[in-house]
């Protein structure tokens, strides 16, 4: 069974967000009263994910006592004190915690809403182990609150994914991925960021794509906050 497994990338900084993060990490951060980590957690939690990996950097006491207080999950805490490792870097030493088949990652400054099938099921179904090595949950800006940048990939009729070709495309990655494990064969060791391995995935043709088919909210600053609450409140959602 695929996607068991996953990790939240919780080691960031969060400078964007200061001042709101210089007495809490950013995923502790709340929006309309649970915290950006509790929602990511939560839609893992209800996709069958039982065991994740979440790595710690900034006021890291209060990242452990946050994966204790989630009972309903087995969480790992990561110690990434010492040295950041980005987001790959991060992910290759959890590996061995996160086994042989395809496994999750979550950002935790962005969710999403569900419609009625949870995208992480609609990504599961999806999944085509002979062609992919990652697949990359996209949000359409149409439907985002919280995002002004230009977008992110082109995506082809079958899902794969190159680069954006224009100045701007609607499709932004989301925060959330299914990958498999082979995909980190032969990468640096240290710090380094995931995009130097999705580069590669394309150039194979192996980076696919999947557009969500509800709301995406990214929360990078206190502003951001209110929006998400504002979009919150405006689809009826808890």
């Amino acid at each position: 069974m695929i996607a068991t497994h996953a990790m939240m990338l919780a080691a960031g900084l969060g400078t964007r967000m200061r001042p709101l993060t210089l007495e809490r990490p950013k995923p502790l951060i709340e929006v309309g009263g649970r915290s950006l980590i509790d929602r990511g957690a939560d839609a893992l939690q209800t996709s069958g994910v039982g065991e994740l990996v979440v790595n710690k950097h900034y006021l890291p006491d209060q990242i452990e006592a946050w994966a204790k207080r989630r009972t309903d999950l087995n969480i790992k805490v990561q110690d990434e004190t010492g040295l950041l490792l980005d987001t790959g870097g991060g992910i290759c030493r959890a590996l061995p915690h996160l086994g042989e088949q395809p496994f999750l990652v979550l950002n935790s400054d962005s969710f999403w809403l569900d419609a009625n099938v949870p995208a992480i099921q609609r990504m599961k179904a999806m999944w085509d182990d002979v062609r992919m090595d990652c697949l990359l949950l996209l949000a359409n800006k149409a439907r985002s609150t919280g995002f002004g940048g230009p977008g992110d990939f082109d995506m082809d009729s079958e899902g794969r994914l190159k680069r954006r070709s224009e100045e701007t495309s609607m499709l932004v990655y989301a925060g959330a991925y299914l990958v498999h494990p082979r995909l980190f064969e032969g990468s640096p060791v240290g710090p380094f960021s995931m995009n130097l391995l999705w580069n590669r995935a394309i150039g194979q043709g192996r980076l696919f794509g999947m557009e969500h088919d509800h709301w995406w909210l990214h929360v990078g600053t206190p502003d951001a906050i209110a929006e998400a609450e504002a979009t919150l409140k405006r689809l009826e959602v808890k």
